[in-house]
């Protein structure tokens, strides 16, 4: 039996794109929400061909419909052309039909003889599983181990779980990378896939990672930017506050869910987390809670993180409507005071207005200027809109 979930994001009133990595549940939301409209699927080989061949049909069908409408476009990317038909069909009738384009990639849609619609669709992002929408039933190890994909969430055991996230990857490759030709060798795109998930969360060193993968350094720049342009990594930059010490200045770089971090290095078999590791992936699934409550909420604000060469950082530090807030992630079951001092410094430098500790421990509480969750309490806070 399939398990469907109940997801936090309110659909827009108005046509809209909506991006997120594939797997993330869009379609199945876009089903729940809209379930009358006239739904186009362009992963599926006949229907892409049909309008592969002729465009123009999807104004002609829209056309046909009777009263007011939605029309879902799912995976709009791999026929852009259509967006000329929408946008043809928005200046002939207004708000009469209504449009949810979905996306899982955005290269193709960043050309520039690309039509966007000029203005008259509005951005959503979609992502893995929050823990609200998991209704905070979940093993906090399993989420590091294996992350939030809602596929993966509804397995019944670990092998299943290891399962999914191997045929994930390689369908990502497959069909992301392959099929649309987007590099040249698809072996060393493998390694430098191994390498930045072995590297996630940590400052991105282009040249590091083009040695440890074998690859060419302008190529590798070419891969981050691949990653990204198929939503499944973004980029932190490195946040800036004329503060009188020498600053990093190289953004860090994470992938979207800690099981595809673990299933791309090749460690979802191991049995246990080392410390290290526990710690990248905590800050992860911090960093996707922050990414997927600012979009539900429609906040507008930006992540970055800090850090000094002498290795004083603040892993995230969160802007917006002219507030900040650090957060200062520990995967670790006890809370030291220590683990806050560099937040406690900023806060009295008057260079951001909160501070927050997040951690695995069970226990809430405010140790001198910081307020310190547990990882589900800390997720309970952004669900309640709470991030200052």
């Amino acid at each position: 039996m399939m398990v469907v979930y109940t997801r936090k994001l309110t659909p827009p009133k108005r046509s809209f794109f909506l991006f997120g990595p594939r797997g993330t549940g869009k379609t199945t939301w876009l089903k729940q929400v809209f379930p009358t409209a006239l739904y186009i699927n362009l992963l599926n080989s006949r229907t892409h061909f049909h309008y592969l061949r002729d465009p123009h049909k999807l104004f002609e069908e829209v056309e046909a419909l009777s009263g007011k409408k939605w029309v879902v476009l799912d995976e709009i990317q791999r026929l852009p052309e259509l967006l000329n038909e929408v946008h043809s069909l928005m200046n002939e009738h207004g708000s009469r039909y209504r449009f949810a384009l979905t996306g899982s990639s955005a290269r193709k849609l960043k050309r520039t003889d690309v039509n966007l619609l000029a203005g008259r669709a509005i951005n959503r992002s979609f992502f893995p599983l929050v823990a609200a929408e998991l209704n905070y039933d979940v093993e906090v190890e399993d989420i590091l181990k294996f992350g939030n994909l809602p596929e993966v969430r509804a397995a019944s055991s670990k092998k299943d779980k290891i399962d999914i996230l191997e045929a994930y990857c390689a369908n990502y490759l497959r069909e992301e990378i392959q099929q649309e030709a987007i590099v040249k060798r698809l072996d060393s795109f493998v390694r430098f896939l191994e390498v930045s998930a072995i590297m996630n969360g940590q400052i991105l060193n282009v040249a590091n990672v083009a040695r440890d993968a074998g690859v060419q350094r302008p190529t590798v720049q070419g891969y981050f930017q691949v990653l990204e342009d198929t939503l499944i990594g973004v980029r932190v930059p490195a946040w800036r506050k004329r503060i009188k010490v020498k600053e990093v200045s190289h953004p860090k770089f994470y992938l979207f869910d800690s099981g595809v971090v673990r299933a791309l290095s090749y460690r979802l078999r191991e049995p246990t987390l080392d410390a290290l590791e526990k710690g990248f992936l905590l800050e992860t699934w911090v960093l996707h809670e922050l990414r997927a409550w600012m979009g539900i909420h429609e906040m507008g604000g930006q992540w970055h993180h800090w850090g000094t060469p002498q290795a004083s950082e603040v892993d995230f530090i969160m802007t917006g409507a002219g507030k900040s807030a650090g957060i200062e992630v520990k995967a670790k079951g006890e809370w030291k005071r220590e683990y806050g001092k560099k937040l406690e410094e900023m806060i009295e430098a008057g260079q951001i207005k909160q501070g927050f500790g997040v951690y695995l421990g069970s226990r809430e509480m405010k140790v001198g200027k910081i307020h310190v969750y547990p990882i589900l309490g800390f997720c309970r806070r952004l669900e309640k809109g709470h991030f200052f």
